[in-house]
């Protein structure tokens, strides 16, 4: 059992839904972010989403994108994402940390290169949004190999075949894309999500996580009445760029947050 599929099990038993904070890695700088993993624990995430810097993140918002810049501005490859890993498994074997990002980076390293050096770097996810599971052939095996969960996007448009096949690719948990359009986008339709996510828990049994357009505690607390994760990225990242350049000042905000959301949620 991954590290992923234990921390889900572990938050069934206690009947706690999983917070799964996302940033990206070296933003705003390089420096800052194996401590600010490290604090978005301390302050309840369950698990990390990473995100690998892409000069064209074509799902994510403006906010995303600037962080991708941020980091890409410090030069920031995979391998480096890869090292962050590996520095934070030296004080923390136990959460899971899931790489979301592109294609790209992935194939320019090569698909075996890949997975034995993310799985020996401590990685238990993978969420590669420009790949769909019918094209995952080569590397998919790769990955479960190396004990590395793939994880796929459901979107508000998918149908039953599509959900079946994307859940059939997927470990540890599906990401249920809450709406239409990019990371950081509002109108969150509560109704809609609840009849999606129920669609989706009669095809499988894996836990689903809900993302985008979760801003505060109060949208957070209602998706996790529906969800078995709650993922937040946009609303995280704004305080980062909001303290950029002070390093305790953004830990400070992205605790304060995250600790508020993990109230929501434990309500």
């Amino acid at each position: 059992m991954s590290r992923i599929q234990s921390c889900f099990a572990e938050l069934k038993e206690s009947q706690r839904v999983a917070l799964i904070p996302f940033i990206t890695a070296g933003d705003s700088e390089p420096a800052l972010t194996v401590p600010l993993m490290h604090a978005l624990v301390e302050s309840g995430a369950d698990l990390i989403e990473l995100g690998i810097p892409f000069s064209d993140p074509m799902a994510d918002g403006p906010v995303i994108q600037k962080a991708a810049e941020r980091a890409l501005e410090h030069n920031v490859s995979l391998r480096d994402v890869l090292q962050m890993v590996a520095e934070f498994r030296q004080r923390d074997a136990a959460t899971p940390v899931l790489l979301m990002g592109y294609l790209n980076p992935v194939e320019v390293m090569g698909y075996e290169a890949f997975s034995a050096e993310a799985g020996e770097a401590g990685v238990d996810g993978v969420l590669i949004v420009d790949l769909p599971p019918e094209e995952g052939g080569e590397i998919l095996p790769l990955l479960y190999a190396h004990q590395i969960d793939p994880v796929f996007l459901i979107a508000p448009t998918s149908d039953r075949s599509r959900i079946q096949k994307i859940c059939d690719a997927s470990r540890g948990y599906v990401y249920y894309v809450s709406l239409k359009g990019i990371t950081g986008a509002g109108h969150l339709d509560l109704d809609s999500v609840a009849r999606r996510v129920s669609e989706i828990r009669e095809i499988s049994q894996l836990p689903i996580g809900v993302g985008f357009g979760i801003k505060d505690a109060a949208t957070a607390a209602a998706m996790g009445k529906l969800a078995d994760a709650v993922i937040v990225g946009s609303a995280i990242v704004n305080r980062i760029a909001e303290h950029q350049g002070d390093a305790e000042a953004t830990i400070k905000a992205v605790s304060s947050f995250v600790g508020e959301l993990r109230a929501g949620l434990d309500r």
